[in-house]
């Protein structure tokens, strides 16, 4: 995979895989319906908040679907995200009974196998096995963002994403911006030419920060860890690339290519307690294009600093302003306004996700190929992290091939993770000119 894809390239992939949608009917797509049904039964996997949610949204489409199996690491995280369902939706629709249920590590193997479709919700670090087992198993996936956390998650997710396209599965990832009416309005006349050719760019999300869990008495480390599995990179992959992901993700569907290379700094100012593991709480990123264009990428968890989540960019002929609220806006080189969007964005792009998903399926249709920019993204933002940690300039190559595998050599809740907490109970953390990440 290299990064250089030419601007035709990148949207001729991109309308193979969406506007060229192959017309099947639903029983020749592999797990659109189970045999001789018109149900749509989904599997989730991961029953947090985000999936939980994800999984209302998949009710949320109006069509014949039945939840019938979950899996969580945690018995007790699955059962509050079923309540919610049986209070919202009755039996009739939430068919779980407690031999669907299933916990553990190998738990989504069982639940897949039950689905026609699965929705994929686990902290990003296992999103790369998981969504291996769902094409395995021929089902239709929604999965969210961002994809992996390492290298060689990536490499997996983009294997089994060409395995997905050649069996004809839609593959729908979080990414929801590419789903809301004003990026895509705005993003249309960009690449239609209205502000000319991409010279440079702004992407924020500059934010307060997130969630965290502290340590309960008699939690082994691996459950510790997974509990509040935002401050380790095996699960998270740090917060540039959980979260400022999306903003990356726009800045690449802008250009229509990859950066080659990306420089940058970072640290931890505000955020370093013991349950902040080993994260950072701030990375500033210079991604260059291989045309020479410069893409300036910013976030940090700062509580009570200014908020800032957008994306700008600078054309030869002109300049654009998007930001998730609605805005989508292009001027020309003068500052006469070209573009307003009209401040909807109906339905809501969250919603919308899973309204063309289960749109597909229930037309027959192969139309959402999203793993393949979805994994190119999420590279993107972890070659900036290996940036930041590293303070040296990393190129798109070494950092895809690179054999850094951070997730433990064995998942059960009494393993150790590789990443451990010193004597005084403080994680270790990267030191940029010190610390190695190729």
């Amino acid at each position: 995979m290299k990064p250089s894809n030419t601007r035709r390239d990148f949207m001729k992939t991109a309308s193979l895989a969406t506007a060229g949608a192959t017309m099947l009917s639903p029983f020749s797509i592999p797990g659109a319906y189970a045999a001789g049904s018109d149900i749509i039964k989904i599997a989730l996997i991961g029953c947090g908040g985000r999936g939980t949610g994800a999984t209302f949204q998949a009710f949320g489409t109006g069509h014949n679907i039945k939840l019938v199996a979950m899996a969580d690491a945690f018995k007790d995280r699955l059962e509050d995200s079923y309540s919610k369902f049986l209070k919202k939706f009755g039996k009739e629709k939430v068919d779980v009974p407690e031999e669907r249920k299933f916990t553990g590590f190998d738990a989504y193997k069982h639940a897949i196998k039950e689905a026609d479709v699965v929705i994929i919700a686990t902290p990003p670090g296992f999103r790369p096995d998981h969504f291996e087992e769902a094409i395995r198993q021929n089902k239709q996936v929604f999965m969210e963002k961002p994809v992996a956390t390492d290298a060689t998650g990536i490499r997996k997710v983009l294997a089994v994403a060409e395995k997905a396209k050649a069996k004809k599965l839609n593959v729908v990832v979080g990414l929801q911006r590419r789903y809301q009416d004003n990026y895509l309005e705005t993003v249309k006349r960009i690449h239609d030419g209205a502000i000319g050719d991409i010279v440079g760019g702004q992407v924020f999300w500059n934010g307060g920060g997130v969630w965290v869990r502290e340590r309960q008495p008699g939690q082994t480390e691996m459950e510790y860890q997974m509990r509040n599995w935002y401050y380790f990179n095996w699960l998270c992959g740090d917060h540039i690339v959980e979260q400022h992901v999306h903003n990356i993700d726009v800045a690449n569907w802008v250009k229509g290519s990859y950066p080659v290379k990306a420089e940058g700094t970072g640290g931890r100012m505000v955020r370093t307690g013991k349950d902040h593991g080993e994260i950072f709480d701030h990375h500033t990123v210079l991604f260059t294009y291989d045309d020479g264009t410069v893409i300036h990428s910013e976030c940090r968890h700062f509580p009570g600093s200014h908020n800032r989540v957008d994306e700008s960019f600078q054309g030869t002929k002109g300049r654009c302003f998007m930001h998730a609220g609605n805005h989508g806006m292009l001027w020309d080189s003068k500052g006469n306004e070209l573009y307003k969007h009209n401040g909807e964005n109906n339905p809501n792009p969250y919603q919308k996700e899973h309204d063309e998903l289960f749109g597909a399926i229930v037309k027959g249709e192969y139309k959402f190929a999203d793993a393949e920019h979805a994994a190119k993204s999420t590279m993107t933002a972890i070659m900036g992290r290996y940036a930041t940690y590293s303070g040296k300039v990393i190129n798109w190559e070494e950092a895809l091939n690179s054999e850094v595998n951070l997730k433990p050599e064995q998942l059960s809740w009494d393993a150790q993770p590789k990443v451990l907490p010193g004597k005084d109970g403080y994680y270790p953390h990267a030191v940029p000119g010190k610390t190695k990440v190729i």
